[in-house]
């Protein structure tokens, strides 16, 4: 460290807690590497500082003081901030954190010297001062007691993007920054669900964040650039760099979907993805659900679920009335035939009472054997209900549908007696429309031959919808009127319990999950 010395220049107004004669902190952000991308007010505050502190790795080279050597006077008072650790390798009492933590206090109060002495104090930063910087530890632990000013910075991510020279994020698409430490799984799961995306801090990271790009399905549409704007820089496809020469000063870009190329109606190049989309909004939807969503060039389904899924530019959209099944699946199978990506949307879990059914009875055809078919799953209406009201599936249950469009009546009375004569929890889906207006109270009158009327019943209306309502009444008092197609019955078995809870005014329904010995 420099002699400390200087004009003790510093302007605190002891506003934020600092005496009138401390020094000012600045936080003071270089942009990406290139010295012609630092703003007027950066070179400025340099020029006037008393102090120039910047952070370093043990060899003592600084990037962040590299960039802004040009601004630098004789007479600044220099602190380097070194590191004592760059990797999780330590033995530190108190491990890598605990060693960071010791450093970041050491390097905070020798700042505090300065700022006390009234000199002022610019920490240089790479990037954004607020991004994934060092600064920011120097400012949580000196900005309540000194005045400062942060002066943000162009960060990484703009410029890699401009390096690659295609646009980021278009209309309302997603962006989503994530750094590269994260584990491969979660990765994975977040490249999946979002439209476009940064990852940052690769270097040692980057097999695992090439995995979680591969795994997700995005690995043909990512781009890397290494020491953007700097010498040394690098751009390429993701799929094409070594992993041995990767350094910590590089991201993985998920460019905007938007204009971006599409599949061209190459022969066997298309596939069928049949997702759920879970009893309302986008709230319920899983990220991998996202991802297939965001990932096809045609969208299938009853036109409701359809209006549940953004529109997308460039995305084909083939919605179609409620009851024919069969036709959309062989529609969908036919646009994946001629190299399409197709999503058939369905509500709750495709595979419950849906469309993933009516998809792969017709892709068991021979004329679609080579059509890839999958099935993601999505949050069906019996849970979304079940946890509104409590947990009144806590223990086993059966799942049934009172629609006889597809099955006589006669089949669903039997299989009702059976589930109640278990003792079996029943979660009824399809219970009743404008043209099915008696099989409610069949059903009530049926399992009260084997129920207690005092029996806690469920009525969930349009659960995670606007006109959301979730209800529990006895078996007996179970009102057909108030039954229609977008409600669904959670009957409880003989050990089902319900309490109203007074001060918060909502019922709770469980079951048990120990069932009493014979």
């Amino acid at each position: 460290m420099s002699e400390i010395s200087g004009n003790g220049s510093g302007d605190g107004d002891g506003s934020d807690g600092s005496s009138s004669n401390s020094g000012r902190l600045y936080g003071v952000g270089l942009g990406p590497g290139d010295p012609n991308l630092m703003t007027l007010r950066a070179v400025q505050v340099i020029g006037e500082a008393d102090v120039i502190a910047y952070h370093s790795a043990r060899h003592g080279r600084s990037i962040a003081r590299s960039i802004a050597a040009a601004h630098l006077r004789p007479d600044h008072i220099e602190e380097p901030l070194v590191y004592p650790v760059t990797t999780e390798t330590t033995d530190h009492p108190g491990g890598y954190r605990g060693a960071l933590e010791e450093f970041y206090e050491k390097a905070a109060a020798r700042l505090a010297a300065h700022l006390d002495a009234g000199r002022t104090v610019a920490v240089l930063a790479e990037g954004d001062p607020m991004f994934y910087g060092s600064y920011m530890h120097m400012h949580k632990r000196l900005a309540d007691r000194y005045a400062t000013e942060v002066i943000p910075g162009v960060t990484s991510v703009s410029a890699a993007a401009a390096r690659l020279g295609t646009p980021l994020v278009e209309g309302e698409e997603i962006l989503t920054i994530l750094p590269g430490t994260l584990p491969e799984e979660e990765l994975t799961a977040r490249l999946a669900a979002t439209d476009t995306a940064v990852v940052m801090k690769l270097g040692r990271t980057f097999p695992a964040v090439r995995g979680a790009f591969e795994a997700s399905g995005r690995l043909a549409e990512a781009r890397y650039v290494e020491r953007a704007t700097m010498a040394g820089e690098r751009t390429g496809d993701l799929a094409d760099i070594d992993p041995a020469s990767v350094p910590y000063f590089s991201v993985a870009v998920l460019p905007s979907r938007v204009d971006a190329p599409r599949p061209s109606g190459r022969q066997g190049s298309g596939e069928v993805v049949v997702v759920g989309t879970g009893p309302a909004g986008p709230l319920w939807l899983t990220p991998e659900t996202r991802g297939a969503l965001a990932a096809a060039d045609a969208l299938v389904g009853y036109t409701t679920y359809l209006d549940r899924v953004p529109v997308r530019p460039g995305q084909a959209r083939h919605g179609s009335d409620n009851k024919v099944e069969s036709e959309r699946a062989e529609f969908a199978l036919d646009l994946a035939r001629r190299g399409h990506r197709v999503a058939v949307v369905s509500g709750g879990d495709p595979g419950v009472f849906a469309m993933a059914t009516a998809v792969l009875e017709v892709a068991a055809q021979e004329e679609y054997a080579e059509i890839p078919v999958r099935v993601l799953p999505g949050v069906t209406a019996a849970n979304a209900a079940a946890a509104r009201a409590g947990a009144p599936l806590g223990h086993d249950y059966a799942t049934i549908s009172l629609s006889d469009r597809l099955k006589p009546w006669e089949v669903i009375a039997e299989r009702l007696r059976a589930a109640a004569s278990a003792d079996l929890v029943l979660a009824l889906y399809n219970p009743g429309s404008q043209s099915r207006t008696w099989q409610v109270g069949k059903a009530r009158d049926l399992l009260l031959e084997h129920r207690s009327p005092d029996t806690p019943v469920v009525l969930a209306r349009d659960v995670g919808g606007p006109t959301e309502s979730v209800r529990t009444v006895r078996l007996a008092d179970v009102d057909p009127a108030e039954v229609d197609m977008r409600t669904l019955l959670i009957v409880g078995s003989s050990q089902t319990r319900w309490v109203e809870r007074g001060e918060t005014g909502r019922s709770l329904v469980w079951t048990p999950r120990r069932y009493p010995e014979a």
